[in-house]
């Protein structure tokens, strides 16, 4: 078991009630939904089924569930969060690690993914840097990285505006949830989509871009391991 973060009794408080509101925003079926669609437009219907795959900051799992979903065996996730992992049951083997120290050999996996756990990253630029330094030394030559994070644009602020009326959140559980998690993320959440420039010069550091759309208030980065 691997962290390099001290957590406080104020900090396991904060987290659960982001991990109350977590439950909230989505059902673990709605959740593997989302992911398979999103998998599949980054062309998971291609990839050789026999490629290992590790999903970083896998939260409760529902990512690996959407890669098996696929038919994909060589499965692994790592989170920081014990509670999140126990949620999983699945059979892919799960590590309660933080990602800025990945418990994997040098060039020893085929495909990394993240969706969404790089905007909880409490510093910029340098634990990003870390990161995905950690995801370029463990993936293989022509090894891929695939990316779907949180980006400020029109639609995402019209998002914002909405669930911090208080009318609408007590009409939505949905809208509610989603304002709980922004307001107990925000320094890291704020921060992150206020350094658009640094991430993407970062990402294209370590990752040759494969694909790169910004849509619907997220980043869509698809990247091949720069040699």
């Amino acid at each position: 078991m691997a962290t390099l973060i001290e957590t406080t009794d104020a900090q396991v408080c904060c987290d659960s009630e982001w991990e109350a509101a977590y439950r909230r925003f989505e059902t673990p079926e709605q959740e593997i939904r989302k992911f398979v669609q999103r998998l599949r437009a980054f062309g998971a219907e291609t990839w050789d089924r026999e490629k290992q795959i590790v999903e970083i900051f896998c939260g409760r799992g529902n990512g690996l569930r959407a890669l098996q979903e696929f038919g994909f065996e060589r499965l692994e996730g790592v989170d920081l969060s014990a509670k999140l992992l126990e949620q999983y049951d699945g059979p892919a083997k799960c590590y309660v690690a933080d990602c800025r120290k990945l418990p994997f050999d040098d060039c020893s996996r085929d495909i990394l993914i993240v969706q969404g756990g790089l905007h909880h990253l409490p510093e910029l630029p340098g634990d990003l840097q870390s990161v995905l330094s950690e995801v370029h030394r463990v993936l293989r030559p022509n090894g891929q990285f695939f990316v779907i994070e949180p980006w400020k644009t029109a639609f995402l602020q019209t998002v914002h505006f909405i669930s911090n009326r208080s009318l609408m959140r007590m009409m939505s559980d949905k809208l509610d949830a989603f304002a709980t998690m922004t307001e107990h993320e925000l320094e890291t959440y704020s921060q992150w989509l206020s350094h658009a420039d640094t991430i993407l010069n970062l990402l294209h550091r370590y990752f040759e871009p494969a694909s790169q759309r910004i849509t619907w208030g997220k980043l869509r980065f698809a990247g091949i391991r720069r040699a």
